[in-house]
């Protein structure tokens, strides 16, 4: 069995990994934090069958735990990383804290680092992507919701030197659960339903350096990510269209080639035949990403189009797929 802990548990993504928790064969939750809820069972937080006391996050006993899931606020998880290392923990962050590898850049975009000496061992976990890597880590940055079915996408195109230019257009619309759990006047019902809306426009969203450190090291060239995101009136879910030039003798059935051969085997990222478009209605409520094609109406220019459940292959569930790598079980447990 493998002995976990969760910090920030009260979180959408917390929830969500004590759900999948239950259907896993070989996990032990030993406990369970809240900054607002200590010394409150989870199921009067949420209406729920799950009744494990709720700790301070301050006295998680850290070194209890095989690995600690990170649900904590960007800046916050840095810490908690720090001490559940030392403790002997391994560690798969869900904030952004170790995400970008360069310093400088973090800083930038998220203020002041407070684990710097941590970045250099942190292992990107984009699971199809890094794999290997992921298996040996002793600290997992889970990818940004955004990011990853673009990145999923890109990868065989940009490998195969498919990419021309060095931008690329990347529209995503996500459900409302990707904001948190914490309301805010931009996200609550009446503002969301029966609206869409986009935001961060104009290469501000926080998940735009981490697309391009991505595709940067994809093409091994820099590159640059002209991304909007925008808020969908649904709960969850992430549909992300990617305007993409490759060269004239490159259509959809060349690139359904190259994701087939580089995704037959993954039980998660789902090739869609040639002229079926991805849907929130391919994934939501599973860890799969759903891949797409189509011309856009010239020769070498096409538009991939991407869907993953933000809450599970956008957080959760791709951080217990990490954690089924680094623990050497069957990375499918748990998940569907």
């Amino acid at each position: 069995m493998v002995k976990v802990g969760v910090v920030g548990a009260t979180g959408y993504t917390g929830f969500e990994l004590l759900k999948l928790f239950a259907r896993h064969a070989e996990i032990e939750l030993v406990f369970a934090s809240s900054e607002s809820y200590a010394g409150q069972r989870f199921s009067q937080v949420y209406p729920c069958p799950y009744d494990i006391e709720l700790v301070d996050s301050a006295s998680a006993p850290l070194g209890e735990a095989d690995v600690v899931f990170l649900c904590t606020p960007h800046g916050a998880s840095a810490g908690f990383a720090r001490q559940a290392l030392a403790a002997g923990a391994r560690v798969v962050d869900l904030s952004a804290d170790f995400r970008l590898r360069d310093q400088a850049t973090f800083e930038q975009w998220y203020g002041a680092h407070h684990a710097p000496e941590l970045l250099p061992q942190a292992v990107y976990g984009l699971t199809e992507v890094y794999r290997a890597q992921v298996a040996n880590a002793d600290l997992v940055a889970n990818p940004g919701c955004y990011p990853t079915g673009p990145l999923l996408a890109l990868l065989p195109l940009l490998r195969a030197g498919l990419v021309l230019g060095e931008k690329l257009i990347i529209d995503a619309k996500s459900g409302v659960s990707g904001a948190g759990a914490k309301p805010s006047a931009t996200t609550h019902f009446v503002s969301v339903n029966e609206n869409f809306s986009a935001y961060n426009v104009g290469h501000k969203h926080r998940h735009t350096p981490e697309i391009e450190q991505e595709l940067t090291a994809f093409r091994g060239q820099p590159m640059r990510a002209v991304f909007t995101p925008h808020l969908l009136p649904v709960n969850r879910g992430i549909l992300s269209s990617i305007y993409v030039d490759v060269p004239v003798s490159v259509g959809p059935a060349e690139v359904l080639a190259l994701w087939q051969q580089a995704y037959g085997d993954e039980p998660f990222v789902h090739v869609l035949p040639a002229g079926s478009l991805a849907t929130l209605a391919h994934v939501t409520f599973t860890n799969r990403c759903a891949l797409s094609v189509a011309s856009a109406g010239a020769p070498g220019e096409l538009i991939l189009i991407t869907a993953i459940d933000n809450l599970l292959k956008g957080a959760s569930g791709q951080a217990l797929q990490n954690m089924n790598v680094m623990f050497g079980l069957p990375e499918t447990m748990g998940l569907v």
